[in-house]
């Protein structure tokens, strides 16, 4: 799935994302899980924020995508910064070993609606690691797509940028549809475009089982940025160890 011409307005849309959050909560995993950390890929990095911020934070940063758009604005914000930005699909990551941890936050892993993908994506992750490196991610909670997205709309007016979104039940169980309209001042004009994105939702029994089989040990399943065990929220976090 690639944002395409949504990279051009992402960061403006996303200006409320808990950026630092995601940062702290990537920092007291690492403190108390492997605090012998250095490199950290993060995986569906988008326009780089978590990157460049952990990358501000003394660690030694990959930011892979599969979006080249994306890419290219995460770059622009700092050319100078000693990151690697790649272009690759996170369920065939190749040519990456002896990483210390992986992360994939802001839902990545609900953008890949096939089992065997999310499969695939776990067993690339842990061959990536080095022994007791870390994969750090988040997903939507089925509750949470179930009841805070089907059938929703959302609007946002701004200065020079508008949107639509529609949220609706996709084909698949628990997996979820997303048709947005946008509207990009241009001069005096507006451009519109339209874009549609796929999301799916997975228990947390089914997660577990297939992290395990990759080889994963499950350190800590939280939700909403809790320090503590927790499986009820509307995003739920996994804390993973090779």
């Amino acid at each position: 799935m690639s944002y395409r011409l949504m990279a051009q307005v992402y960061d403006q849309l996303m200006a409320d994302a808990p950026y630092d959050l995601w940062v702290a909560f990537t920092r007291q995993m690492i403190s108390r899980f492997n605090p012998d950390v250095k490199s950290i890929l993060d995986a569906g990095c988008g326009t780089g924020e978590i990157t460049h911020r952990l990358d501000g934070k003394g660690f030694s940063m990959t930011g892979v995508d599969l979006s080249e758009e994306m890419l290219t604005i995460a770059q622009q914000k700092n050319p100078a910064a000693d990151i690697q930005w790649i272009h690759q699909d996170i369920t065939r990551l190749d040519g990456f070993a002896g990483l210390d941890c992986i992360i994939s936050y802001c839902d990545v892993m609900n953008y890949v609606t096939d089992e065997e993908s999310v499969k695939n994506a776990f067993s690339r992750a842990y061959n990536t690691l080095n022994d007791a490196g870390l994969f750090i991610f988040d997903v939507h909670s089925i509750e949470h797509i179930q009841h805070d997205l089907y059938g929703q709309t959302f609007a946002e007016v701004y200065d020079d940028v508008s949107y639509i979104w529609f949220c609706d039940p996709g084909e698949t169980e628990n997996s979820v549809t997303h048709d947005l309209t946008f509207f990009v001042q241009e001069g005096e004009k507006y451009q519109r475009f339209d874009e549609q994105h796929f999301q799916r939702g997975y228990t947390i029994d089914a997660l577990k089982k297939w992290l395990s089989e990759a080889g994963f040990n499950i350190n800590l399943i939280s939700s909403d940025f809790s320090l503590e065990s927790s499986s009820t929220g509307d995003r739920i976090f996994f804390v993973c160890q090779k």
